[in-house]
């Protein structure tokens, strides 16, 4: 007999900054939960296979242990977008609850998590007759006509990417006010109800210490050779340097060939593309892929602040068994 629908568990969201334990933590709420947890990826980068010494994504052990979704899905070159991700995600936690499970979120991606708790940014229809006027201008002039009426949005937006510059110019064509600050209003709108019942599980570190985790982690892209035990048992590292990484998927034509793909804008990997291009030196984008790292992580604690009904645990101190039973004790 399938589970009861009003007794199905309540998806678990982990939050924290990059490199904070969010994956370990996971796994080990899956292992405990009853009927058996499974884990939901929420990083828009760990979508994509074949970056791996890049995206931390979880170890082909902790992969074993639990059942892991929305991890190596898409290929670096294909468009995947926040809408594709929720639209896989519900589905993916409403059948994991439907097996009886509990869905554990985890990620890096707080645009994903919002989306997830609070639905999306939708905006108005399409209008296809306008869009027809738009097919023969050249994208250079669609880019400056952004530029000239939301020089936000314009400055987010490559100019190569008509399918986002026709999709802005749109939204002001329809509403006559900026998609950006239509995205501002959605951005900043008290949280409501959270969609699918969710139960936020944060971790929080002190500034200093996850600085120490994301300068350790990123040496062990750049020299998987030194990777510390601890760090190898819960994030990829599969002996290939990220630059090298990097310098292989450009040879396959795996990365690279399209300017607009997001994969390359992943950190680490866009300044290894520009390392291979002569425009830094290996030792820069090392330095460099620190820097951006700590500054992610540092937008990361600023978009935390606004998920409401979090329940906040201490990671330095460790996340001790007891914790856990008290975590699904509530969902």
């Amino acid at each position: 007999m399938p589970p009861d629908r009003a007794k199905k568990p309540r998806p678990i969201v982990i939050l924290g900054p990059t490199a904070g334990g969010k994956s370990d933590l996971a796994v080990r709420l899956a292992e405990a939960a009853p009927g058996g947890g499974q884990v939901v990826g929420a990083d828009s980068m760990q979508v994509y296979r074949h970056l791996d010494a890049g995206t931390a994504k979880p170890t082909a052990g902790l992969r074993e242990r639990v059942p892991h979704h929305l991890i190596d899905i898409v290929e670096p070159d294909e468009r995947f977008t926040v809408h594709d991700w929720l639209v896989r995600a519900d589905a993916v936690i409403a059948a994991i609850q439907t097996a009886g499970g509990t869905p554990i979120v985890v990620g890096g991606t707080n645009l994903y998590l919002k989306a997830l708790l609070e639905g999306l940014f939708d905006g108005p229809g399409r209008d296809e007759a306008w869009r027809a006027t738009l097919a023969e201008v050249p994208g250079e002039r669609l880019h400056a006509r952004l530029a000239s009426i939301d020089p936000d949005a314009a400055s987010r937006i490559a100019p190569a990417d008509r399918q986002r510059i026709t999709r802005a110019l749109e939204v002001h064509h329809l509403t006559g006010r900026p998609i950006s600050a239509l995205q501002r209003q959605w951005d900043d709108a008290p949280p409501a109800a959270y969609r699918h019942d969710a139960r936020l599980i944060g971790l929080r570190w002190s500034v200093e210490a996850i600085n120490h985790r994301i300068n350790r982690r990123v040496k062990a892209m750049f020299f998987p050779e030194k990777v510390e035990p601890e760090l190898a048992a819960t994030v990829c590292i599969n002996g290939e340097s990220l630059p090298d990484e990097v310098r292989r998927l450009v040879d396959e034509q795996r990365l690279g060939r399209d300017a607009t793909a997001q994969a390359n804008e992943a950190i680490g990997y866009k300044q290894c593309l520009a390392a291979l291009r002569g425009s830094m030196s290996r030792e820069d984008a090392f330095e460099k892929t620190k820097i951006a790292t700590r500054r992610f992580a540092k937008q990361q604690r600023t978009w935390l602040k606004r998920f409401a009904r979090v329940t906040w645990l201490d990671a330095e101190g460790g996340i001790d068994d007891a914790t856990i039973d008290r975590i699904l004790k509530t969902v």
